[in-house]
């Protein structure tokens, strides 16, 4: 009994003079504390010039090196950039060219037409040599090719030479995206999404300064001849520069880009055939067609949409130009789009973004002529967000979807079609507008785009 009687005192007591080494333990830690920030302190205090200069250099080198792991993406996206800068500064062009060799705005439309139907040609065989030969090689190429086609038009010539270096730029320029997407996914397999947004996000803004460009150089005097040709000149400088680049920077980061991926034997027995088989696969089909569906659409509505404003609409030119830049302006949104693709899934962004965009170009058509131009300009730009978010998400799910092997030229076949679908829908929406109306024609572009929506939820609900 005494035993079982001590036993708890004696256990209180253990745990008394525990609890007590306990607090003298904490008391002598929290000394120990106390004068550990005092020296730290006064270590802070003496510090040295010298000190405090290499914890800044340390800092800048941190900062650098995190800069430079984007290295890639951003020589990537400007020569990007500068391909999307030269297919818009044609258009603007158009009335000095006209002044300069004295054809028509037909000519002139055929020329622009034969630059975008060689730069369409070009996505599948970039894809295919970019499989068998690597990244860089092909990119690299591209890019010279564009400058010099580019420099050709510096000094004055006859319009043949315009329109050859036309062709050559759209082959030069075309042999850009489907190799970028292929390169960007595998130099950053966690952040593709946000990468592509990087990469199309540049590419609008292409688009958005090439205007403006042209209105800067109208009154300047240039050596050569025609101000104009001073932007051909800078553009080509810039494109040997920015290849130059990409050839030194990329394989330094990425040497497996500087080779293809798949043996030249192998190539040559398999044949296009390996690039048909993707489509044995049909949740690959199914994207491929929501993605010329979506291409038919975004090209058909932006060809008309200034027109359909003023027709349509009754609004002035100022206020359809306005209304028409704030939809490329939208394009901002691929940085966040591309993210998020990247932390919540690709297919709950793309059923949000073509979702948003079918809702909006209903509601755009069906307000017109109800409706004042801030309400049609609220559903323009919601049009734009849809569309321009959807993009870079498109890329990246395809290339999660397609093997490393043929993932440039799989790619290219679906880029080849999408952008077949759209270089028809301008012709089928213009002919449907003069038949018809500009109201049928659009009701069109939205049923195109409620179905590329349900196949996109349909992929969504089945993954």
């Amino acid at each position: 009994m005494l035993s079982l009687d001590l036993a708890p005192e004696s256990a209180a007591v253990g745990r008394s003079g525990q609890c007590h080494r306990r607090q003298g333990s904490y008391g002598f830690e929290s000394t120990l504390s106390t004068e550990g920030e005092t020296r730290v302190a006064e270590s802070e205090r003496t510090r040295s010039p010298t000190d405090l200069l290499l914890n800044v250099n340390d800092t800048s080198r941190g900062v650098a090196g995190r800069l430079a792991h984007y290295d890639v993406l951003v020589v990537t996206a400007a020569i990007w950039f500068l391909g999307k800068f030269l297919r818009y500064a044609f258009p603007p062009l158009f009335d000095p060219f006209q002044a300069s060799y004295g054809v028509s705005n037909a000519v002139l439309g055929m020329a622009f037409t034969g630059f975008m139907l060689v730069y369409a040609a070009m996505q599948f065989p970039s894809g295919v040599l970019a499989d068998r030969l690597g990244s860089v090689v092909v990119i690299t190429t591209g890019a010279l090719v564009a400058a010099v086609a580019s420099l050709a038009l510096v000094v004055d010539s006859p319009f043949l030479v315009l329109v050859g270096a036309m062709l050559v730029m759209g082959a030069g320029t075309g042999a850009h995206k489907t190799v970028a997407v292929r390169l960007l996914s595998r130099a950053y397999p966690s952040r593709t999404g946000r990468a592509l947004g990087v990469l199309d996000t540049f590419g609008a803004f292409g688009g958005v300064f090439a205007p403006a460009a042209v209105v800067a150089v109208a009154g300047l005097s240039f050596a050569f001849g025609e101000s104009w040709r001073l932007i051909f000149l800078l553009a080509g400088l810039a494109g040997v520069g920015l290849a130059v680049l990409f050839r030194v920077r990329v394989p330094r980061r990425m040497p497996t880009e500087s080779e293809g991926d798949a043996a030249p034997t192998a190539a040559s027995a398999a044949g296009v055939g390996q690039y048909a088989t993707l489509f044995r696969d049909w949740r690959f089909s199914v994207f491929a067609l929501l993605t010329i569906l979506f291409s038919f659409t975004y090209n058909g509505f932006v060809a008309f949409a200034p027109l359909y404003l003023t027709q349509e609409a009754g609004l002035t030119n100022a206020a359809a130009g306005l209304l028409y830049s704030a939809l490329f302006l939208a394009s901002l949104v691929q940085l966040a789009t591309g993210d998020l693709s990247d932390r919540i899934g690709r297919l709950p962004i793309i059923v949000a973004m073509l979702g948003l965009a079918s809702v909006a170009l209903v509601a755009f058509i069906s307000l017109t002529g109800i409706a004042g131009p801030v309400v049609l300009g609220a559903a323009l730009v919601a049009v734009g967000v849809g569309s321009h978010g959807f993009r870079p998400v498109r890329g990246a799910y395809l290339m999660s979807t397609i093997p490393d092997d043929v993932a440039g030229g799989g790619l290219g076949v679906v880029r080849t079609m999408l952008m077949a679908a759209g270089a028809v829908a301008p012709a089928i929406v213009g002919t449907l507008s003069e038949t018809a109306g500009f109201q049928p024609a659009f009701w069109l572009l939205a049923a195109s785009l409620i179905t590329a929506t349900g196949l996109a939820t349909l992929l969504w609900l089945l993954e």
